[in-house]
């Protein structure tokens, strides 16, 4: 899959607001058993949250999602508070459940000026 455009972001993340975390990354960081879990949340519904439990440092919690980013081979959406999104498109076409827009949609008539009342 090809990197995510700003506007796929901002579209998954829409999505992405009503869901819990399915993953939670302790003390013990990246291990065997964490990156199964998501895998398996991956698989299973593409777009997930996790939870950074006891890395409350921003730069500790940039370095651990590129390395998953990495080691899961998905995209890291955003990241809010102690929370990363993470989206994965599912391999198998049937079993996709998540159809991120190639195209930005854009809201209005091309070429008028919008006011704005003050």
């Amino acid at each position: 899959m090809k990197k995510l455009k700003g506007f796929q972001k901002q579209y998954l993340k829409g999505l992405a607001h009503g869901i819990k975390p399915y993953v939670f990354i302790g003390q013990k960081g990246i291990t065997e058993s964490l990156l199964k879990s998501l895998d398996e949340a991956l698989d299973t519904h593409e777009l997930i949250k996790v939870r950074f439990i006891d890395f409350k440092e921003k730069d500790m919690k940039k370095e651990i999602t590129a390395e998953i980013e990495k080691l899961a081979a998905c995209d890291h959406v955003g990241t809010i508070g102690h929370v990363a999104i993470l989206y994965r498109q599912q391999r198998n076409h049937e079993k996709r459940k998540i159809i991120v827009p190639d195209e930005q949609r854009v809201q209005g008539i091309e070429g008028s000026r919008v006011q704005v009342k003050r």
